[in-house]
């Protein structure tokens, strides 16, 4: 028989109509460690004359494979959030496989009230993807370059899933950075 452990709810913590709150999930789902990613894409100036355009970042670790034929992936966005907005009308955008090394760049693009993008690509080196136009890290893992074929409103969250153009492995025996329990880790070999 399976032995399992209960979540403690916290006398605060509002059970949805199903029973789980967000606390209890949120404690469930921090025990899936998770790969970390930076998502990128290039916000095209708003007019031929404008101010030229602006690379747009997060970091996200709801990111996985979806199929092989055709190649597609997907990524969960926070409705609303920038990328979100961005990819609903920029079909372009790029994932970048951090690499344990790119702890920095990981939380740099999660900070919350953080300063523009346009200052936190200011001191990476990137290349810019010639099939998305996107920012693709040096020392990544591996890159892919992505246009999306669908979107999913699914709660709060938005699913992108996006057809893979071009894929590359700037830096592929590094080991990964991963995410376990709210914190960056680093994968023990």
């Amino acid at each position: 028989m399976l032995k399992t452990t209960p979540v403690p709810t916290p006398p605060h913590a509002n059970p949805h109509a199903e029973g789980v709150s967000n606390d209890e999930f949120r404690a469930a789902m921090s025990r899936l460690a998770a790969g970390v990613c930076l998502i990128t894409a290039h916000e095209p100036p708003l007019s031929a004359d404008g101010p030229r355009g602006e690379d747009v970042g997060m970091t996200a670790t709801a990111f996985m494979s979806v199929s092989l034929d055709p190649p597609l992936v997907l990524v969960s966005l926070r409705e609303g959030s920038r990328m979100d907005d961005l990819l609903a009308e920029q079909p372009l955008w790029a994932v970048s496989v951090l690499a344990d090394h790119q702890l920095q760049v990981a939380g740099r693009f999660a900070m919350k009230g953080r300063i523009s993008d346009r200052l936190l690509f200011a001191d990476l080196p990137y290349v810019r993807g010639e099939a998305s136009g996107a920012p693709l890290l040096t020392g990544a893992l591996a890159t892919l370059e992505c246009r999306t074929e669908n979107r999913v409103e699914a709660g709060d969250h938005t699913l992108v899933v996006g057809r893979v153009l071009a894929a590359g492995l700037p830096s592929p025996d590094s080991p990964p950075l991963t995410y376990f329990r709210g914190r960056y880790r680093h994968l023990s070999q």
